[in-house]
């Protein structure tokens, strides 16, 4: 099962192209993204290359927001760092207002470089290690939500040492199936994460009598890459029910943090529509009188993102692979959730010609490493480039260095130029830190 619930005919490049606004296709200049031609950036950067488009990132950012500002539903957004956690990316979503939503010291300690106060980080995670959350609390973290009750008593006894008060809230798991790919489903009772509705209560107003703890509210996060309002509706409303069950109880409740999750269309389908997402939470949740909290990922940056590869060669054992240079190191999602990836030649005259099936491939030395499978592709010669679509996130967060590969560079395009923004890993760095032991040494 892929990470995505469309099942239609695949869609041709034309197809690809018209529902992607922020690309265009140029007679003389190729693929662009945000008017920026792809050529010029591998010309000048190389391949494999990961570009973004700060335009595309910035307009969803403000389609959810005004989303619920449209349904005067006060909207407190922090950017889901997992999803791409690049320094300037991080950056932007902070000049747009939003906070982060972190899993780890790691991820803190990157949204505070890039300006985002720690007041307005949210720590998720079902893993939090005392370490890290001594750091966070030290720093004035804004709000943890915590996964169980062995997290709460933890939270408490270094929140005492410290000499301060950390505000939590309880990751409720609402046992609703998000009609997503198992390996990104988070809501169901069988999966690690959160605390079980019927535990809820006792664990609330333990947490509320506990010193060094704020008990602030009920937070849920029930899958990624959700294509339909309808199990949003069903968790929030459990979520409400919470609430309001915690209160006739005499507790305080001020926040629900109702996650993220917002799926996006890799093919020509449209992804989750804002607008109806943000009424659905507004039926679910009016009335209540809580600071709502959200944290997208996905959704802001998905499509903003390409994976510019160029092909290796062309190989014919009885069926057409294209090798690119590019491999399933630098996009793992193919290998790891079946997913399905646009892909774009970056020449016009190639976009326009005949296509016939292909195998893209990587040259890692796993039979995973597949971007496409009979996919329609023109004839494309070695030295041909071709863009992976949707690529940004859980694209470069997740590659790695396997097979002894350098990671590529990244460049943001914006306002018809573009800047790098990470540097090509240089091949030295691979085992920079490593030592040879000396028999017999200390």
């Amino acid at each position: 099962m892929a990470d995505m619930a469309f099942s239609g005919p695949e869609p041709d490049l034309q197809d690809l192209l018209a529902a992607r606004p922020q690309l265009q296709m140029h007679a003389q200049d190729g693929l662009c993204l945000e008017g920026v031609a792809l050529n010029a950036v591998a010309d000048e950067y190389g391949t494999p290359i990961w570009v973004y488009g700060a335009g595309t990132m910035r307009a969803r950012f403000a389609a959810l927001r005004d989303a619920f500002k449209a349904e005067a539903v006060p909207m407190h957004i922090h950017y889901a760092v997992k999803a791409n956690d690049h320094l300037a990316i991080l950056n932007l979503f902070r000049e747009q207002g939003a906070g982060a939503d972190v899993v780890s010291i790691g991820e803190f300690r990157r949204a505070g470089l890039a300006g985002i106060t720690a007041r307005d980080i949210v720590y998720s995670g079902v893993g939090k290690s005392e370490a890290e959350l001594e750091a966070a609390l030290a720093a004035g973290i804004g709000q943890i939500n915590t996964e169980s009750a062995e997290e709460i008593e933890m939270i408490s006894a270094i929140a005492s040492r410290l000499g301060v008060v950390a505000n939590i809230a309880l990751r409720m798991n609402p046992d609703v199936d998000a009609g997503t790919h198992a390996k990104i489903t988070t809501g169901l009772a069988e999966n690690k994460f959160g605390i079980a509705a019927a535990d809820i209560p006792a664990l609330y107003a333990r947490a509320a009598s506990l010193p060094g703890v704020r008990a602030a509210g009920i937070a849920m996060h029930i899958g990624s890459q959700i294509l339909s309002t309808t199990p949003y509706r069903l968790a929030y409303e459990k979520g409400a029910t919470m609430v309001r069950a915690l209160r006739e109880a005499g507790q305080n409740v001020e926040v629900l943090d109702i996650g993220g999750g917002l799926g996006i269309g890799y093919q020509d389908e449209p992804g989750l529509n804002p607008a109806a997402f943000a009424a659905t939470v507004r039926q679910a949740t009016q009335g209540l009188g809580v600071k709502l909290m959200m944290e997208p990922g996905r959704y802001l940056t998905g499509p903003a993102g390409i994976l510019l590869a160029s092909v290796i060669l062309r190989k014919q054992a009885g069926k057409r692979f294209l090798v690119l240079d590019a491999a399933m190191n630098e996009l793992m999602r193919p290998a790891m959730y079946e997913a399905w990836h646009g892909i774009l030649p970056v020449d016009a005259s190639a976009f326009h010609a005949p296509a016939t099936p292909a195998d893209v491939v990587g040259p890692i030395c796993e039979s995973a490493d597949v971007f496409a499978k009979d996919r329609a592709l023109p004839d494309l010669r070695p030295g041909a480039r071709l863009g992976l679509l949707d690529a940004g996130a859980y694209g470069a967060v997740m590659s790695s260095a396997y097979n002894a590969r350098p990671r590529p560079a990244a460049v943001l395009v914006d306002q018809g130029g573009f800047a790098l923004i990470t540097r090509r890993q240089e091949p030295e760095a691979l085992w920079e830190g490593e030592m040879i032991p000396v028999p017999g040494g200390a």
